[in-house]
């Protein structure tokens, strides 16, 4: 199997390493996750990960009344918890990793330096980017679209909880449309919930393919980044 994008962001919700009840992290799924990045990484491609949080923290859902910028901060903080787990159990498999955040935490992690990270990307290191954009008003979706066009990303991978995008939701209607291909355009005029508007037009501004495929598929990944079909390809 050989790779198509050598340099991938692989976008992960929180909510797909989260125990049965929605929250905090499944040791399970965890390993399952960190395993299939591994095996892409095995290819000889060039991994950045970026992490939500929905495990942890989805914004004003808890509070309606909690201002915007601080439930955001919050999330972003979030987000912090899963890159440090996700980076554990990756270097607890031998592999060497970094946490890089966009809010400063020199404790614990780097603060995101744009050739800093490539020349982890160089040295073989898989990076965790956490925190989003670092900014409130945007999703960690948009997060790993901007990572996606700082770094020189040939794809975006969207790692979620379904196969694919959909013309409406699978888990409410029996009979929605799974799509095999969409143009960025189709994403954005019919309102599909693939990933965020912001995001997609960021890939599509810099002619980034979305892959959109199911993270507990064993392989989809893997079948993701050799150019394979699965899931939903996004483009032009």
């Amino acid at each position: 199997m050989s790779v198509k994008y050598k340099r991938v962001i692989i976008k992960i919700s929180g909510e797909a390493l989260a125990k049965d009840n929605g929250m905090g992290i499944d040791n399970d799924k965890l390993s399952f996750v960190v395993d299939q990045i591994l095996a892409v990484k095995e290819l000889g491609a060039e991994i950045g990960i970026v992490v939500g949080a929905g495990n942890f923290w989805r914004g004003r859902q808890a509070d309606p009344g909690m201002n915007r910028t601080t439930a955001d901060h919050m999330g972003m903080i979030a987000t912090v918890i899963n890159a440090l787990a996700i980076q554990d159990r990756i270097e607890r498999k031998g592999v060497a990793s970094r946490v890089m955040t966009e809010l400063e935490m020199p404790d614990v992690a780097e603060k995101f330096i744009f050739k800093r990270a490539l020349r982890h990307f160089e040295k073989g290191r898989v990076i965790i980017f956490a925190c989003g954009t670092g900014n409130p008003y945007f999703s960690t979706d948009t997060g790993a679209a901007l990572k996606a066009a700082q770094v020189g990303a040939n794809a975006l991978l969207l790692a979620k909880n379904v196969d694919g995008v959909y013309d409406s939701d699978p888990k409410t209607n029996p009979n929605a449309k799974k799509y095999d291909t969409l143009t960025y355009m189709d994403v954005i005029s019919q309102g599909l919930k693939a990933t965020d508007t912001t995001a997609i037009t960021m890939c599509m501004e810099n002619e980034i393919p979305v892959i959109a495929f199911s993270l507990m598929e064993k392989d989809a990944m893997k079948k993701a980044i050799s150019g394979e079909a699965v899931g939903t390809y996004i483009g032009k």
